[in-house]
């Protein structure tokens, strides 16, 4: 990977929140690999920082910080930003359950941060990563190319997903915030991260439930980033020149369909029973569960609805044309060595029922 046309230098101070997760230890791995050892890591008091200081032994960084801070504490964030000039902002309400807690913990701190960041007179860039499934669908069965021009979803909370609420919403702030302060922002929209590190079958490819995987995906080709790919990619939209106020989809150019996913991981995992719902019956599934949901008047939550199932299971197509022409990203890691790495750390134990 080259890095050209930087807009830091090596000895200029970057914050990295969230890096004690999943992608964000893989990044500050790149960071340091490339000879960035002036880091800010911020982590969360109660995180688990094993993955994180396995990257830091295996580095000679004494430049390295690792801060531990709250985002929701808006004194924290000035510490946190203070003679900073990048951020990769990573630190996300992943998991959450409601829709509140999801946007306290996406949408408030990044607000916070950007508000501590506008003080500061030094920053060059701030990295916002988002998703890919923040794009509005339409409500049909026809897949689309859901390249960075396609609309967010109006109405994100219909979709019955918190995660993409909080990006939905995180988004239009950072956008917002850009506009009116002239804020040198870059927005990276992932596809599904996989690799060692991160449990489960993909929701893309379906659900378990009683016992019995429900294969949704069939021959879709899913949206994958390898999670050393992600990280290059992420990495670039921070330090190449000339791309502030841009948004770039990260999908890998090798995608495996839920077919050949779910083989795969039957082969080299462990079996199980899993049942193919063709497109026709989840659909129709989805629409029943919307309408029970909608007569209950939401005592069934809509988990399940159109909007979802266009988003997750239809089989969009994500373009990553403006990530590579822009930025000169590239996926170094192959699909085939991308899954065999996920597929060993799976088979070690870590792996989630299906």
């Amino acid at each position: 990977m080259l890095i050209a046309e930087s807009i830091i230098e090596k000895r200029e101070c970057i914050l990295v929140t969230g890096a004690a997760g999943f992608i964000g230890a893989r990044l500050v791995e790149s960071l340091l690999n490339y000879g960035f050892n002036n880091l800010r890591l911020l982590v969360r008091p109660t995180a688990r920082l094993t993955r994180l200081k396995q990257v830091l032994e295996k580095h000679d960084a004494p430049g390295v910080q690792l801060v531990q801070g709250n985002l929701l504490s808006r004194e924290d964030c000035r510490r946190a930003v203070n003679n900073v000039s990048l951020i990769y902002h990573l630190a996300a309400g992943r998991g959450e359950k409601s829709y509140a807690s999801a946007y306290l913990n996406s949408v408030v701190i990044t607000r916070n941060l950007i508000e501590a960041a506008l003080e500061q007179t030094v920053l060059k860039r701030f990295v916002s990563i988002s998703s890919i499934s923040v794009y509005d669908c339409r409500l049909n069965r026809k897949p689309q190319s859901l390249d960075e021009g396609q609309p967010l979803v109006d109405r994100a909370e219909v979709r019955g997903d918190p995660y993409c609420f909080a990006k939905v919403h995180q988004d239009r702030l950072v956008m917002k915030l850009g506009r009116d302060h002239n804020f040198p922002y870059v927005i990276v929209r992932p596809g599904y991260v996989y690799g060692p590190g991160n449990s489960g079958i993909p929701g893309r490819v379906g659900i378990g439930t009683f016992g019995i995987f429900l294969h949704l995906a069939g021959f879709n080709r899913l949206p994958l980033t390898y999670v050393d790919n992600c990280a290059d990619a992420i990495l670039l939209s921070g330090l190449k020149s000339g791309i502030a106020g841009e948004v770039f989809n990260v999908v890998d150019d090798e995608l495996a369909t839920g077919w050949k996913f779910l083989r795969l991981y039957k082969k080299n995992v462990r079996t199980f029973p899993s049942l193919y719902l063709p497109h026709s019956v989840s659909y129709l599934l989805c629409w029943l569960w919307e309408k029970y949901s909608d007569w209950s008047e939401e005592q069934l939550p809509r988990a399940f609805n159109r909007s979802r199932w266009a988003s997750y299971w239809r089989g969009n197509k994500y373009p990553n044309t403006k990530i590579k022409t822009m930025v000169g990203w590239m996926p170094r890691t192959t699909l085939m060595e991308g899954l065999a790495n996920y597929f060993t750390f799976e088979k070690g134990g870590n792996s989630k029922d299906a």
